[in-house]
C-alpha cells in the first residue's frame, strides 16, 4: 500500500517549519519530511565556533522571536539550535525526522509521489523547503591541487585543532571564508585567502547595527528584478562577523591583522599555486556594493526625514599581491573551500528550473499545480532565505495551499 498525505513539506529547517507553522494555524493536514533532525543543516554544516551574523533581536520566525537577555548579541550555534528546538516544541509540527526524500515525481493519477527509501508516499501538494546549501561549489582548477594536501569544505572544518599542523589556504572570501581566516590567524596559523568579489558593510552605522538599517530602509525587501543579472543571486552576503559582539571583517581588516590576501585561485602545477592578479578589482567590487548600500540607506533617510548616518569611507585599497605560491616554501598543508553553494534539485523530476538550477516560480508557486518552493535564495526578496524573512514567504505559500482546498 502507498501511504497518502494531503500536503508534504520536504525539509525541517526554518523554511519547512515556518510553512508547517502556518499550515498548522489553518488546520491543514500535512507532514514534514526531514532527512536528519530539525534544523539539521545548522547542526551539521557549521563549524564549532559558529555564531550568527544577524543580531539576536532580528531573529524572528512565525510564532517565535528571541526573548533572551542579550538582544544585541549574536547567538552561538548551540543557542540557535536550542531556539529551533524550543520553537518546534511550541507548536508540535508533524515532522518525520531521519526520513530522506530521494525522489519527487508524478504518479499515473496526476498526484505527487515521494520516494522515501523502501516506501512511497503520495501527496496532493508538495512544498520543497530543502534550503539552499545543496552542493558545495569548487571553482575551476580545484582538481589540480596535489593529493597530498588536506582539503576540507567549510562544513567539515570544525576548528583549528581539527586541522593537521601547517599553514592554511582558504579559497573563497564571503562571510565564512573571512570568519575562518580570522579564527585560524588568532589560533597562530599563517593564513592565505584567495579572494573573489564579495560585498561588505560597516558593522555599526550611526550607532546601529547594519542589519537594522537593512530592515528599516527596505534593503532586505529588494526583489530579483532589481538585480543587474540572474547571476547576481550568487553574490554573497556582506562580509562581517558576529564574534566578539559583532565587528567589521573584510579585506581591509584581514590585511591589517596579517592574513595574506591573494587574487582568485586559478589552479596548481605541481607544488606551485597560481592566482589571478585581480585583488584590486575584487576590492573595488566590494567598495561599489558598499556604495550601493549607502545610497539605498540615504534614499530612505531622505524619504522619511531620518538624519543620514556617518559612514566609514576608506580610500581605495591597493596592496602588492603574489600570483604564485610554493606549497612547501609557504608551509601550506591545508586547503579549506569556502567558495559557496549551488542549487541541486536533481531529485525533483519536474521541469521547473532555470539554467542556473533555481526553481522558476511566482510567490513560491510553479507551473506544476500543487508544487511550491520556500526558502530559496532570492525567491521573492533578498530576505527570502534568511531567519528574518522566510516566514513571509512561508505564509504566502501556506495561504495558497489552504485556498486551493476551498
Amino acid at each position: 500500500m502507498i501511504e497518502s498525505v494531503d500536503v508534504a513539506v520536504i525539509g525541517g529547517g526554518q523554511a519547512g517549519l515556518a510553512t508547517s507553522w502556518y499550515l498548522t494555524q489553518a488546520g491543514a493536514d500535512h507532514v514534514v519530511f526531514e532527512a536528519g533532525r530539525v534544523a539539521e543543516t545548522w547542526r551539521s554544516r557549521r563549524w564549532d565556533s559558529f555564531c550568527l551574523v544577524t543580531p539576536n533581536w532580528a531573529v524572528k520566525l512565525p510564532g517565535a522571536a528571541y526573548a533572551g537577555p542579550e538582544p544585541d548579541g549574536f547567538m552561538l550555534l548551540a543557542q540557535l539550535i536550542a531556539f529551533f528546538e524550543s520553537w518546534a516544541e511550541s507548536f508540535q509540527p508533524p515532522v518525520m525526522q531521519n526520513t530522506h526524500v530521494s525522489r519527487l515525481e508524478a504518479d499515473s493519477r496526476g498526484h505527487f509521489m515521494l520516494s522515501l527509501g523502501d516506501r512511497q508516499v503520495r501527496a496532493r501538494s508538495v512544498v520543497v523547503a530543502s534550503g539552499f546549501y545543496h552542493k558545495a561549489h569548487r571553482p575551476a582548477g580545484a582538481e589540480t591541487l596535489p593529493a597530498t594536501l588536506h582539503q576540507v569544505l567549510a562544513e567539515d572544518y570544525g576548528s583549528p585543532a581539527k586541522l593537521p599542523p601547517g599553514n592554511v589556504l582558504i579559497i573563497g572570501s564571503g562571510q565564512t571564508g573571512c570568519q575562518l581566516a580570522e579564527e585560524l590567524h588568532e589560533a597562530g596559523r599563517k593564513v592565505f585567502i584567495a579572494c573573489g568579489r564579495c560585498p561588505w558593510a560597516q558593522r555599526r552605522i550611526g550607532g546601529r547595527d547594519f542589519i537594522w538599517w537593512f530592515r528599516e530602509s527596505g534593503y532586505n525587501d529588494r526583489t530579483p528584478d532589481q538585480l543587474p543579472s540572474p547571476a547576481a543571486r550568487l553574490v554573497g552576503n556582506p562580509q562581517a562577523t558576529g564574534h566578539e559582539g559583532g565587528h567589521d571583517l573584510n579585506y581591509r581588516t584581514l590585511h591589517q591583522m596579517g592574513v595574506e590576501l591573494l587574487g582568485r585561485f586559478l589552479g596548481a602545477e605541481g607544488s606551485t599555486l597560481h592566482f589571478a592578479d585581480d585583488l584590486a578589482a575584487s576590492v573595488d567590487f566590494g567598495d561599489a556594493r558598499w556604495a550601493d548600500i549607502r545610497g539605498h540607506i540615504d534614499a530612505w533617510c531622505t524619504r522619511t526625514g531620518t538624519p543620514r548616518p556617518i559612514y566609514d569611507l576608506p580610500p581605495p585599497m591597493r596592496i602588492p599581491t603574489r600570483t604564485e605560491l610554493d606549497l612547501a616554501r609557504e608551509g601550506i598543508t591545508n586547503v579549506i573551500w569556502t567558495s559557496g553553494y549551488r542549487p541541486e534539485y536533481g531529485w525533483v523530476e519536474f521541469p521547473v528550473f532555470d539554467d542556473m538550477g533555481f526553481p522558476i516560480q511566482t510567490d513560491g508557486a510553479t507551473s506544476v499545480p500543487g508544487l511550491y518552493f520556500v526558502g530559496v535564495h532570492w525567491m521573492r526578496k533578498f530576505k527570502s532565505a534568511i531567519l528574518a524573512g522566510v516566514g513571509e514567504d512561508a505564509e504566502i505559500v501556506a495561504r495558497q495551499i489552504v485556498e486551493s482546498r476551498k
